[in-house]
């Protein structure tokens, strides 16, 4: 695993999220509070866009069918059906996610 720098902090104010390809791989950063979260941007369902989803505290909604998830852990918060968590840190004003 390494981490590839992906966004400067400020590409993502607060409350906000973006998608990056990094490898092929589609993934949503978000800003939860000046903390950056990194997860799969395919939503499991109908494969919606979450990094284009509204953030509503640590929780983003699937702009196609509403799925709900939780930015922080990855995890649905009304069913058995999670997302790909990555570990990210910030460097130097610079995002950098592990893959």
């Amino acid at each position: 695993m390494v981490f590839i720098e992906v966004a400067k902090e400020s590409d993502i104010k607060p409350g906000n999220g973006k998608t990056v390809n990094i490898k092929g791989m589609a993934i949503a950063i978000f800003n939860v509070n000046e903390n950056f979260y990194a997860i799969d941007n395919t939503c499991p369902h109908r494969g919606g866009p979450l990094g284009e989803g509204e953030l509503d505290g640590k929780v983003v909604t699937c702009p196609l069918h509403g799925w709900q998830f939780d930015v922080t852990t990855g995890k649905n918060v009304m069913l058995p059906q999670n997302v790909k968590t990555y570990k990210t840190k910030v460097e130097n004003g610079n995002i950098f996610v592990e893959v």
